[in-house]
């Protein structure tokens, strides 16, 4: 098997089925299964997924056990020499598996990469190549200077806004939208750390996979269509607070030790006021 595909599906029916179609309307050599986990959605996608593509392996969890766990039951059956984390809400393009296993397989000091991943409306999306949110990056990305100035390296430490998307160059950070890893890599480094629930794993792993020696790396020969949530609703309370919650965990994890306790006090309360502001401006959104 050359490639295990990787999908949880929480919630998001008719967008899994339509992810899982592009995928077999894919044209490529390679043999690839994919695993579907189903974090207790209770919306019939394990039904519909037996009876349309019975050559799928369906896992049906009894609680949302997170991003992270259920991509590692995913792991633990998978076969392939790679491993696709693959969103449910994404549609991959005719070549897009084709053109990112021969670009791994001609790469063999590449850990992990990702292809160009672009929104319904064309735009990038900005997460696709990132770096990692360091104090001093994370700081510029919190308060705009990456917006102000998106051409000066210094203040687009995260989001890279400066590089090219277009062209293609190591990195830190994939997105778990997307992220092709090698075999070899995860045997190293391991799988992800279940303590991220659905935001920060895949930075993380990311970081681990690198500090191994392995090239992270963006690849936009090929690209696919993320289609994520719609921002103007309102948002459960645990998805603001899982999101921040990561923060911190990612920090205390990797940069805690190397910095002086003025300025992890700073990125604590950085987070903080970053997490109020965030359910101030989420109670003023509508519910649908």
């Amino acid at each position: 098997m050359d490639l295990s595909i990787i999908i949880v599906n929480y919630k998001t029916h008719d967008l899994t089925l339509a992810c899982i179609k592009s995928v077999f309307s894919s044209a490529t050599a390679y043999t690839y299964e994919i695993i579907l986990i189903d974090n207790a959605s209770n919306d019939g996608i394990i039904k519909s997924v037996n009876e349309k593509y019975p050559q799928v392996t369906s896992i049906a969890n009894k609680d949302n056990v997170g991003f992270s766990r259920a991509n590692n039951q995913g792991i633990r059956k998978s076969k392939g020499r790679y491993v696709l984390l693959l969103n449910s809400d994404t549609i991959v393009q005719q070549d897009t598996l084709d053109t990112m296993l021969r670009f791994m397989d001609e790469n063999p000091i590449v850990g992990a990469s990702g292809c160009k991943i672009v929104l319904p409306d064309g735009s990038l999306d900005k997460a696709c190549k990132r770096g990692f949110p360091t104090p001093s990056a994370s700081f510029y990305y919190a308060f705009g200077f990456s917006k102000l100035f998106p051409k000066i390296p210094r203040f687009n430490q995260y989001q890279l806004g400066y590089l090219n998307p277009d062209e293609e160059y190591g990195i830190d950070s994939l997105v778990g939208a997307f992220m092709l890893i090698r075999r070899e890599a995860i045997d190293q480094v391991g799988m992800l750390d279940e303590e991220f629930f659905m935001y920060g794993e895949d930075i993380d792993w990311c970081y681990r996979i690198k500090e191994a020696g392995w090239v992270n790396y963006y690849y936009p020969k090929t690209q696919i269509i993320h289609y994520k949530g719609a921002s103007s609703r309102r948002k459960p309370y645990k998805i603001i607070y899982e999101f921040h919650r990561a923060m911190i965990l990612f920090h205390n994890k990797h940069y805690r030790q190397k910095y002086s306790w003025l300025t992890n006090m700073a990125v604590y309360i950085g987070v903080g006021l970053k997490f109020g502001l965030s359910l101030a401006r989420n109670k003023l959104k509508p519910t649908r």
